[in-house]
């Protein structure tokens, strides 16, 4: 069944082992440069080279064997290709295949060779005749055998003796491929070259692929960016420092070198940067990870050379890579997989232009992932990365903006309620919610209204969580009241439970994979306690209690229910340390490609009877609970069968008002009364009436 609570791990945070590879140092080769030779750089960014013609000769002699070789093995591989359809037989043979009058054509070579075609394989295609051939006796008169051809009617030719020199034959036959071969060669080494320039094959191999945006032509601002007060602080800072540098120069204060926007996808990470380029009135510099990521070895280490070659022409500039891990992955320790070689290049040449001997002073560099315990601990150190900013999914103070900013292009209706979208909608991104918005827009329109109201909003949220309504499936009279039993059964649960989430609607229409649903306003919790979770649990699997104990069977129905609670269990007992026999214990393993358990088989199986243990006795007290219940679960089940949906008002109205207050109605309630009182002119006119 869907339902909109779900059980989060609070406080679970993995611990990643250093990542740093062990490697040996290696003596490192000494130049020595005359007295007044002046290190500058020639042809380009290339400094002289010190190797004299000795090393560029050898190198000659070495192509020039290996060129030798290749055309002798690709001559070889030609003579066997052209050898593969001619076949040798014996003299004796080839005068019985005569009296047999098998034989076609015959063709008298130079060499002393009889080249013959027999008539089954001249019946052939041209692609598939196979030729064989014998050798005639030395110095053999021929006369004999030609009045044998002419008697049988075979017809024969003979082949002019060539008196071109063998030597200057071979030449020629090893002249085209050693040509080409060092044509490859000499292509090879200009691609090579061009790319260690930083211009690559053609000028576009080594180029960075960064899209530079001068002032505001994003259209972005931070206005546009609504939640996230903690996240635009820090980069507003970021901003004012290039505006005015004077102003914290003026107290030894340095310009950050880079920060790291940290969070899940859709929170706004790149709408952040996209407002810090429309207001840094700076040249900004924005590219994706993958960018830097080519087939060609030495492109990515090129192309990040020449991105800071443009940022520092341009400094002060701003650079942002989107998605970094895709090139800032941890390196590996293990030398001998090599698959990843060239990105760990990549990296290198970013974590030293970032931080390395030279200067880079004016340049900022940005970057958003959603991966960030996978970055390399070398790229995350500060002067790097001196700030990691944390954009987390909003909150419900932090959602209502974010609403306030999709809602202003929509034409609403005065049933739209600001508060209950925020409260509906946990757990949702600033991507979600946009989706909300639009998605609601087009359910009004489909309708044909005029403006969007509350109920469109609920459509869209129900739609993008369970997936679109089935209306046309068709169910037995027993199927229907199953469902509408398993569904009643979690609602009359989560009513009586304390710390269980408040009840919206409960529907018995299917939607998307499911056959029902309750849906539940999620209390966002900043801890969670064992009593809260043991609710969940317990409100969980009342649907598989409500249908043995008032069906007296059990369903597949509930494989999603069962599924939720196990993890659920598992995740207190093992990683919470909530349980009476493993107290205060958490054998949590950071390393997802191991083999092995950080606990022994005794502790699994202990483990393994406590989720047991806990899972029953919840099921038990869902049990009981409805049993206590039973007439106003069976009322409610029966008002699911004749409406399909009904709301909490009508749970309200068969159980009465619900004794507990939801964490959000407390939330909300609290900000109402700290909440500034605004001025308006009836409130002054009454004020001074009463003065």
């Amino acid at each position: 069944m869907v339902r909109c609570f779900h059980y989060q791990r609070d406080g679970f945070l993995p611990f990643f082992p250093d990542m740093r590879a062990q490697t040996g140092s290696r003596p490192r080769r000494k130049k020595v440069h005359g007295l007044n030779q002046n290190p500058k750089k020639q042809n380009g960014n290339r400094p002289p080279s010190n190797s004299g013609d000795g090393g560029r000769g050898n190198r000659f002699w070495i192509y020039l064997v290996i060129a030798v070789i290749s055309a002798l093995l690709i001559n070889a591989m030609v003579n066997m290709i052209s050898n593969a359809y001619l076949t040798e037989i014996s003299y004796t043979e080839f005068k019985q295949w005569l009296e047999e009058d098998k034989i076609s054509e015959i063709s008298f070579k130079s060499d002393d060779r009889v080249v013959i075609l027999t008539k089954d394989e001249a019946a052939k295609k041209a692609q598939q005749k196979r030729y064989y051939y014998t050798g005639l006796i030395p110095n053999q008169d021929t006369s004999e055998l030609t009045e044998q051809l002419d008697a049988l009617g075979i017809s024969y030719s003979t082949e002019l003796p060539q008196e071109t020199n063998t030597f200057l034959l071979t030449l020629l036959n090893l002249f085209f491929p050693v040509s080409m071969i060092f044509l490859t060669i000499l292509l090879f080494r200009n691609l090579s070259k061009r790319m260690s320039d930083g211009g690559g094959f053609g000028g576009g191999f080594g180029e960075n692929k960064a899209k530079i945006y001068m002032e505001k032509q994003t259209g972005v601002t931070f206005a546009d960016v609504a939640g996230q007060d903690e996240a635009k602080e820090s980069l507003v800072e970021i901003i004012d420092f290039l505006h005015n540098p004077q102003k914290y120069a003026a107290i030894g204060a340095k310009l950050p070198k880079g920060a790291l926007l940290v969070g899940p996808p859709g929170t706004g990470k790149t709408l952040l940067a996209k407002a810090v380029a429309g207001e840094a009135d700076v040249p900004f510099f924005s590219l994706s990870g993958s960018d830097f990521v080519e087939m060609f070895v030495g492109v990515g280490a090129s192309r990040v050379r020449d991105l800071f070659r443009q940022a520092k022409e341009k400094a002060p500039c701003i650079i942002f890579i989107d998605e970094i891990d895709a090139v800032g992955r941890a390196r590996g320790k293990n030398p001998s997989m090599g698959g990843n070689d060239e990105r760990e290049n990549t990296l290198n040449q970013l974590l030293t232009e970032m931080d390395g001997f030279g200067s880079n002073s004016g340049v900022i560099i940005l970057a958003a992932t959603n991966r960030a315990d996978i970055l390399d601990k070398a790229l995350l150190r500060a002067g790097r990365f001196d700030r990691q900013i944390h954009v987390d999914l909003p909150d419900l103070n932090e959602r209502k903006e974010v609403f306030g900013v999709h809602l202003k292009p929509l034409k609403l209706d005065e049933s739209v309620d600001l508060d209950l979208l925020a409260r509906q909608t946990p757990g949702f991104s600033g991507a979600d919610i946009a989706n909300v918005c639009n998605e609601a827009a087009l359910i009004a329109a489909r309708h044909g209204k005029n403006a969007v109201g509350k109920q469109d909003f609920l459509d869209a949220v129900d739609r993008i969580i369970g997936g679109l309504e089935k209306k046309t499936k068709i169910m037995t009279a027993e199927e229907k009241r199953t469902i509408a039993l398993h569904e009643a059964g979690h609602a009359t649960l989560s009513w009586f439970l304390e710390h269980a989430n408040p009840l919206i609607k409960v529907t018995i229409v299917p939607r998307g994979r499911a056959l029902g649903a309750a849906w539940y306003l999620p209390e966002e919790r900043q801890i969670t306690t064992k009593e809260q979770m043991l609710d969940e649990m317990c409100a969980t699997l009342g649907g598989r209690a409500a249908e043995e104990l008032f069906t007296g069977h059990i369903s597949t129905g509930a494989m999603n229910d069962l599924e939720r609670v196990t993890k659920q269990s598992y995740g207190m007992i093992a990683y919470a340390g909530m349980s009476e026999k493993l107290p205060n214990l958490c054998y949590y393993s950071n390393d997802e490609y191991s083999f092995s358990k950080p606990y022994s088989e005794r502790t699994a199986e202990l483990i393994d009877e406590e989720v047991k243990r806990m899972i029953n006795e919840q099921y038990d007290r869902a049990k009981a609970i409805l049993s206590e219940h039973k007439d106003g679960h069976n009322e409610l089940a029966r008002l699911l069968v004749e409406k399909e949906v009904i709301f909490a008002e009508d749970v309200e109205r068969i159980f009465g008002k619900r004794p507990w207050t939801s964490r959000s109605e407390e939330i909300m309630a609290l900000e109402a009364t700290v909440k500034p009182v605004e001025v308006t002119e009836d409130f002054e006119e009454k004020k001074s009436s009463d003065s």
